[in-house]
Order: C-alpha cells, then sequence, then structure tokens
C-alpha cells in the first residue's frame, strides 16, 4: 500500500512528463513500421508476390509473414509488427533467386531503417531492378512410366540447401507434357537433382541404384541455358531389395561366399590355423567393405545408414597388412609375426581419426554435406583414397617378393613343385585393380580440373575395381578350402620389419658360385654318390633335403653346401637332374615300350606332368617329344 501511494503521488507531481517519457522509450525500442516500395522493373516471376527479408528474421527470403500486399499496379507496403528502432532488409521473391538489385543487375546493398534518424515509422523507398543472374531453362522430357499421376516433380540443389519439397522449387507441367522450371543462379557450378517431394521418393538409374548428382558448369559468355533431362527412375518405386545387374549379382555372391568361408574354415581346415586366421580376418574385412559398397549405390540405405558410403573406405589401409600376414603365415615356419609389426595399421588408425567428425555428424548434415560435396569432405576422402592406392602399391610390391622368397626357398629344400598358380592369379587380379584404381583417380581429378562430363566413366571403373576384388576373394577362398596342401618352408620372421624379412634375412639360402675357404668334403660327395646310383631316393616324389642328409649321415647344411657348391646347383634342380638322366634310360628300354611319357615321369619320381616336361626342358633344352624324335633318328 505504501508503495502504491507513492506512485500515485509520483504520478501527480510528474503527470504528462513521466507518462509522455514512458511512451517514448517504448516507440523507441519496438514499435509498428510501414515500408512503401514502388516496384519500377516488370516482376522476375509474375506468379510469385514479394517479400521482405529482415536481419531480425534471420534473412529469410520466402517468410509468409513477411509478405508484400499490393496496393496499386506497382506500389507494395508491409506493415511491420513490433519491429526494432534499427533493421537492414532486403525484397525479394520468396528465394535469393529472386533479389532486388541495381537497374544493370549488379547486386544492391541492404536497405536501413532507422527510427531516430527518419523521425516517424514510415519508409518509402523503390525496387530499382533486380540481381542479374544466369537463368537456366530446366526441361524434364520423359518420366518413368511407373510415376503416379498426381506426382508433383521438385529439384533440389545446392542453390536452395538441398530441400527436397520446397514448394518454391516445384515444376510445372506445361502443355507438351513436359516438366519446366525457371532457376536463377550465380553458381559457378550448380548440382542438384529430383525428387517427388522427399529424399525417399528421389530419382534413381533405371536399374534402381542411386544416381549421383546432376551438374551445370556456368558459362559466363551466357545469360540464358536450356537443360534438358530424363529420368530414368525412382528409388522408392523399385523397391529395396532389387537387384538388377550381373555386376550386382557377382558382388553378392563374394560376400555369401566370404559368409561360408568364415564359417566352415574354422572347422575344415586345421592344419594351419594360425594362417587360417589372417585369412578368415582379410575376407572379413573384404566381405563387409564389397557389402557396404554394393548398398550405398542404393538411396533407400544410404538415408538409413548414411555412414556406410565411408565405412566401406577403411578396407583402403587394412586389407594389405592382413593379406600380408595371412602369406607369411601360409608360406614359411615363422612362429611371430615381423618386428613392430602394428605399425602396419598406424595408416588405419589415422584414417578413422580423419573420418571421426563426419561419423559423429547427425543424419541430416552428414548427407547435406555429402551431397554438397562439401570441400572438406571432398580432401578428405579424397586424399585417403589416393594415400590408400600408394598403400596398396607398396603391398603388392612385399606380395610378390615375399612369393619369389619362398619359391628360391622351396628350391634349396625340397625336390617337387608347389602349385602357387592361384596365388599368381591373385596378384595379377590386385595388379588389375591398382590400376584400375589409378585410373579412376586420374579420371576424377581431370575431372575437377577440366570440368568435363565423366561421372559415369569414373562410375564404370570404381565398379570393375570392387567387381575384380571381389574375385580375388573367391578364389583366395576356393583354393583354402580345397587345397590346402601347400608345403610350408623356413623363415626368420622376428624382429624384422618391412621389406627387410624379404631381403637376405628371410632364411639361409646359401649363394652359388661363392668361393670361401671350406673343409674337404670329397668324401661327403662320394657318399652322396653312390648312394643316389644305388638307392635311387630321387625317385621318392617327396624326398627333402633333410630327409636325404639323414638317409647318408651327415647334416643338412653340409649337404646343402655339396650341392650348391660342388656342384652349383639347388637341391630342386640337383634331384630332377637325376630324374630326367633315369627317364632317358628307361625311354631307351625296350621293356617300357608300353609306358607313356607320364608314367615313366611318374615311375622316375616326378609328381605332375607340368613339373616333368618343365625339368625336362630345362636341363636337356628339348621338350620330352623332341628328345624322343632326336632318339629315334
Amino acid at each position: 500500500m505504501v508503495i502504491i501511494k507513492f506512485f500515485e503521488r509520483l504520478l501527480k507531481k510528474s503527470g504528462k512528463a513521466l507518462f509522455g517519457f514512458l511512451i517514448g522509450i517504448s516507440m523507441t525500442s519496438f514499435s509498428q513500421t510501414k515500408i512503401e516500395v514502388e516496384v519500377l522493373p516488370p516482376l522476375l516471376n509474375p506468379d510469385k508476390p514479394i517479400f521482405i527479408a529482415l536481419d531480425y528474421n534471420n534473412w529469410n527470403p520466402g517468410d509468409s509473414k513477411y509478405m508484400l500486399k499490393k496496393e496499386s499496379e506497382k506500389v507494395y507496403s508491409i506493415v511491420l509488427e513490433n519491429s526494432p528502432a534499427s533493421f537492414e532488409y532486403k525484397f525479394t521473391q520468396g528465394t535469393w533467386m529472386y533479389v532486388e538489385g541495381t537497374p544493370d543487375g549488379q547486386s544492391l546493398p541492404n536497405h536501413s531503417f532507422d527510427r531516430t534518424v527518419q523521425k516517424g515509422n514510415f519508409q518509402k523507398t523503390s525496387i530499382l531492378g533486380w540481381e542479374r543472374q544466369v537463368l537456366y531453362d530446366i526441361i524434364i522430357e520423359q518420366i518413368p512410366e511407373n510415376t503416379p499421376q498426381d506426382s508433383k516433380i521438385f529439384i533440389a540443389g545446392n542453390f536452395n540447401n538441398w530441400d527436397a519439397g520446397n514448394p518454391d522449387f516445384e515444376l510445372r507441367k506445361n502443355i507438351n507434357g513436359q516438366y519446366v522450371f525457371k532457376l536463377y543462379t550465380d553458381l559457378q557450378k550448380i548440382e542438384y537433382k529430383f525428387t517427388r517431394g522427399s529424399w525417399e521418393t528421389v530419382e534413381a538409374r533405371e536399374s534402381g541404384k542411386a544416381r549421383p548428382n546432376r551438374t551445370i558448369f556456368r558459362d559466363s559468355s551466357i545469360d540464358n541455358k536450356a537443360v534438358t533431362c530424363q529420368i530414368e527412375g525412382w528409388e522408392d518405386l523399385l523397391g529395396t531389395l532389387h537387384v538388377y545387374s550381373i555386376f550386382d549379382f557377382l558382388l553378392l555372391f563374394s560376400v555369401f561366399q566370404g559368409i561360408l568361408l568364415l564359417i566352415t574354415v574354422p572347422f575344415t581346415q586345421k592344419s594351419n590355423t594360425e594362417a587360417n586366421r589372417w585369412l578368415l580376418g582379410s575376407v572379413a574385412i573384404a566381405s563387409l567393405s564389397i557389402l557396404l559398397y554394393l548398398t550405398s549405390n542404393f538411396q533407400v540405405f544410404v538415408n538409413r545408414f548414411p555412414r556406410m558410403v565411408v565405412l566401406a573406405d577403411f578396407v583402403y589401409f587394412l586389407y594389405g597388412p592382413l593379406f600380408y600376414f595371412y602369406l607369411i603365415k601360409l608360406l614359411f615356419h615363422n612362429k611371430k609375426l615381423p618386428g613392430r609389426w602394428y605399425l602396419f595399421f598406424i595408416p588405419f588408425l589415422l584414417q578413422f581419426f580423419a573420418y571421426l567428425p563426419f561419423i559423429i555428424q547427425n543424419d541430416k548434415t552428414f548427407l547435406l554435406d555429402l551431397m554438397d560435396q562439401k570441400p572438406l569432405l571432398q580432401e578428405i576422402f579424397g586424399g585417403a583414397g589416393i594415400l590408400g592406392l600408394f598403400w596398396n602399391i607398396f603391398f603388392w610390391i612385399l606380395y610378390r617378393k615375399l612369393i619369389s622368397a619362398y619359391k628360391k626357398q622351396f628350391e634349396n629344400t625340397l625336390s617337387y613343385e608347389q602349385n602357387l598358380n592361384y596365388l599368381n592369379v591373385v596378384l595379377v587380379l590386385q595388379f588389375l585393380v591398382l590400376c584400375f584404381w589409378a585410373f579412376s583417380m586420374v579420371l576424377t581429378l581431370t575431372g575437377k580440373v577440366t570440368k568435363l562430363e565423366n561421372v559415369i566413366l569414373v562410375e564404370n571403373s570404381t565398379d570393375l575395381i570392387w567387381l575384380m576384388f571381389s574375385f580375388t576373394t573367391f578364389i583366395v577362398g576356393f583354393f583354402a578350402i580345397h587345397h590346402n596342401e601347400i608345403e610350408q618352408v623356413p623363415g626368420h620372421a622376428a624382429g624384422v620389419a618391412f621389406e627387410d624379412m624379404l631381403e637376405s634375412r628371410i632364411s639361409n639360402t646359401p649363394q652359388f658360385n661363392i668361393q670361401t675357404q671350406q673343409e674337404d668334403l670329397s668324401e661327403e660327395v662320394e657318399t652322396l654318390e653312390k648312394y643316389i646310383e644305388c638307392e635311387k631316393p630321387y625317385k621318392n616324389p617327396k624326398i627333402s633335403l633333410s630327409e636325404l642328409a639323414s638317409e647318408i649321415g651327415i647334416s643338412s647344411h653340409v649337404l646343402s653346401k655339396i650341392i650348391n657348391e660342388h656342384y652349383s646347383q639347388n637341391f630342386f634342380d640337383f634331384i630332377n637332374g637325376y630324374r630326367v638322366e633315369e627317364f632317358k634310360k628307361m625311354v631307351k628300354d625296350p621293356k617300357n615300350q608300353n609306358f607313356t611319357f607320364l608314367g615313366l615321369a611318374f615311375e622316375v619320381g616326378f609328381n605332375s606332368k607340368t613339373a616333368f616336361n618343365r625339368a625336362f626342358k630345362k636341363i636337356t633344352n628339348l621338350t620330352p617329344r623332341e628328345y624322343l624324335d632326336s632318339f629315334k633318328n
């Protein structure tokens, strides 16, 4: 009560002065403002109204609350309720494609209103012109037959923040049955797609796969351009689990075969479990990546699981080390991996942390960045692709060195050939993958620099890369199940990193024709020759260096020295030489006329026709048939 009486006395004393002061403050801060504008040039789009975009409505160019009222033929007005004392604004026709400018089409500074300067709540201004932007007449000449009759078609792109159903970007059907839209923009590169109002109803390829963004590069020499398009299909009208090409079937087959390997190998292959672990790791990574790549071609999956687009990229830095360690365990008696083997996985960790900001983004932001091809996103994903290419080239060289070292070591310890053809086929396929990978990178960079439209070529090249990569999984898996009898040879991987293990330290392989001061081995040589002549151990297809050394009572090391230094041969050629000579004797014997060449080859110790023909040609410079003909003559 005391406070109320105080204000009553204060009002009586100050009276009208205080009341006027309060009203003044109120009108200075927020009040009603009227803007009247005279439109001198014709409207860019006669069907669209005029809007005012203000700094205090976040420069929204088409807010219905800020649509101007038409007063006469060229005069429009708007009353702004509760407007601040000062603000900036511009006039549009609903989008920033239609924004006021100078009479010659240049950009215009913002209008400004300041109530303290105006000394009133009314401002009159004019629209002198419209910003001159390139006009693109977008024309859809054909849509899929299964398009619903009542469908509306919209255009979404980097010019409208990829809004899939903005009514201001709806195409209109003309009398010719075409869908048309006038697009005004000053963007140097336009990217866009057509939808039926949402990203679930976005256009697709005829096969149902997601299509890349359509692109238009601005030509400064033109003021307008007609762009004709055809919509091949809609993703939502073709189903989500349909597969439409032999390419998809082959990739799916590879994935299923990988799953089959993951299930069967642990239970059926007990001979080399360490190698199988690395094999299954590489197969799992390859199969998962192939599946992610395949499903990422369908927008319906991408909309639900956007991260699958980038998760397949992790195969770049994971597959190489896994397959490398598989080869080490498959071919060599290595109880330990190369020293500092974990360093091989550092590139994968770097890639993961580089991708992490995009992985933790919310789905909508990530999809918008992906469709808009943000520079940072392109730089990181493109950089990962280029570095991944060089990383896999490095490992391909290691694969070759590893297999070459195995062959050399094998020839010094065993007398029969190993079937490594499937590994050679895998190397060839991997080489082709690397070639097409490099070709795809060159195409992509060329397209960005020259602005050539080569998206289809890049896509086909990428599909071919994944197809050939899937074949490597199939081949390795098939031989892992059906041909697992590869003989291991000694190797020393402990403490050796990267390609060092493929040099002299991989084995104790002796070098031929090296003159060293050795003890007299003439007695052992004589013992060896007598034993071979009498016992003919070469007829044993599986005879090995250690087995022969045990039979004649000397160490494997001494026997290896004798063969390498006295005969200047490796163990493989040494034994095959005796086999070939025995074959010559047997083929001349009339008692053996009923035997075939292959039968005699098996009799003297060869384990295959290929091994026999290759050894015979190497030692005699003649094929078995040529030798027989010369013998008869």
